[in-house]
């Protein structure tokens, strides 16, 4: 296994900066290409003729459902990925293709059922999330053709974490770029050329998750992948699949709970601000999800080194790996902060040239990026929770800063305080605050727990 992790990164010698360098610079491209190729989506439906701003909002409304759908992949591959780079650190290939066969078949059951469901339930569930009788009907001609490409995204999005573990990270970024320039190069000709429409969007989007799925499918199927997708290790096996998915449970969390946060903070700013107040909102976690993907990425990259020597028993290494991505999320959060407490207007308008809705905005961006400087621990620690393959952990903390802090201080700041809606933007550090105090409370107890006994393991084995 050593000689083949050469190839691209050797994960348990390689200096722990190089490789995590390595490692991060394509996982943060991959992150930033996703989202950009996202905004380009919706950036030709806005220009659609007569229909572009109704068509907009009504694709808009998708966005909370097609979040769903992506937790599922990350209830999978993000709880799958981690321990399979652990079993890889014990020189244990054999489990840890059992655990992509595994989650392989996981993903694919996972994504019929989701299809049917959609298809059955979207227009309710388009009008629980803010769908009206106008939006109504292109939010269903989107959502329509993208829950039939569900299979396409299940496996994209949940296979290129196996990628991603075993240290390939430039092949894990093609996933990415192939299916983004794809979709770019199909939208203009499905929407106008065709004259499909939101239509044709949706079936751009999901052709172009197709070319990523047969790539990433192809790729862990053949010969320079370490982990091979085999038939034999098809077969569900609960004693394989259910540490998985309860490792995964966290990230599901994280994502699947946006959608509910989005209606919580719509509906309470509504009350007290209407639609201007929800205008910036959208402004304002667009900028926050835009700006914290490069500590996704950071953490993304941090992962393999530290699941494969956690595996390995390796404490130094473990140890050394998550101080740099410690340092590395801890600088970047501050520097973020500095910039939007310092220039507002430079992130809001990206989105926006309406004087109202960009005085309002950048007022509610310095309240409401006021807990990001602390952030990157909180995004450090949470992630090699995952890492160690500790779920229990990394699901609570996944619950406790959104539901447990976060949705109720949207409600109860605003009986205490007389600016009602500062009061609801001002929920968002609040929680940060207490959630990074949390997190990394129970990271060092727990840390030094897990490096004593990775000491005495490998103390035990060289005995």
């Amino acid at each position: 296994m050593a000689s083949k992790l050469s190839k691209e990164v050797d994960l348990g010698h390689e200096p722990v900066g190089r490789l995590l360098f390595r490692l991060a610079v394509p996982a943060i491209t991959s992150q930033i290409v996703n989202v950009l190729y996202n905004m380009v989506d919706r950036m030709y439906i806005g220009h659609i003729k007569d229909v572009g701003a109704t068509a907009l909002t009504g694709v808009g409304v998708t966005f909370p459902l097609i979040m769903i759908i992506s937790a599922f992949a990350a209830l999978m591959g993000m709880g799958g990925a981690p321990r399979a780079s652990i079993m890889m650190g014990r020189n244990d290939k054999e489990s840890a293709e059992r655990i992509l066969g595994n989650c392989f078949s996981a993903l694919f059951l996972t994504s019929l059922v989701l299809t049917v469901l959609v298809l059955l339930f979207q227009e309710p569930l388009l009008l629980m999330f803010g769908a009206s009788d106008n939006t109504i009907g292109y939010a269903t001609s989107y959502m329509g053709i993208y829950a039939l490409g569900t299979i396409f995204v299940q496996m994209t999005l949940g296979l290129n974490n196996f990628i991603s573990a075993q240290g390939f990270s430039k092949i894990s970024m093609m996933t990415v770029v192939i299916g983004a320039v794809t979709n770019i190069v199909l939208d203009p000709i499905f929407i106008f050329g065709f004259q499909m429409g939101v239509r044709g969007a949706a079936l751009a989007t999901i052709l172009s998750q197709a070319v990523s799925a047969v790539w990433a499918i192809r790729f862990l199927s053949g010969k320079s992948t370490i982990l091979r997708l085999k038939k034999k290790n098809f077969r569900i096996q609960p004693s394989v699949l259910l540490p998985c998915i309860a490792l995964g449970v966290a990230p599901f969390i994280m994502q699947a709970t946006e959608s509910i946060l989005t209606l919580c903070f719509n509906s309470s700013l509504l009350k007290y601000g209407g639609d201007l107040a929800v205008g910036a909102m959208t402004i304002l976690s667009s900028v926050m999800q835009f700006a914290l993907l490069p500590l996704q990425g950071l953490t993304q990259g941090g992962q393999p080194i530290i699941s494969f020597n956690y595996g390995a028993n390796n404490a130094d290494r473990v140890k050394q790996a998550f101080r740099l991505v410690l340092i590395s999320c801890l600088t970047y959060s501050a520097a973020l902060w500095a910039l939007t407490e310092l220039f507002p207007q430079m992130f809001v308008a990206i989105f926006t040239n309406d004087a109202e809705l960009t005085e309002l905005t950048c007022w509610a961006l310095r309240i409401y990026m006021a807990g990001v400087v602390i952030f990157g621990a909180q995004i450090a620690c949470q992630q090699t929770f995952i890492a160690f393959g500790n779920s229990k952990i990394s699901a609570f903390l996944a619950m406790f800063r959104k539901i447990i802090v976060l949705i109720p201080l949207i409600y109860i700041l605003p009986i205490f305080l007389e600016n009602k809606v500062m009061a609801v933007f001002l929920a968002e550090p609040i929680a940060d605050v207490i959630a990074v105090a949390t997190t990394v409370t129970l990271f060092s107890l727990n840390f030094r727990k897990v490096l004593g006994s990775m000491r005495k393991q490998s103390q035990d084995q060289k005995g």
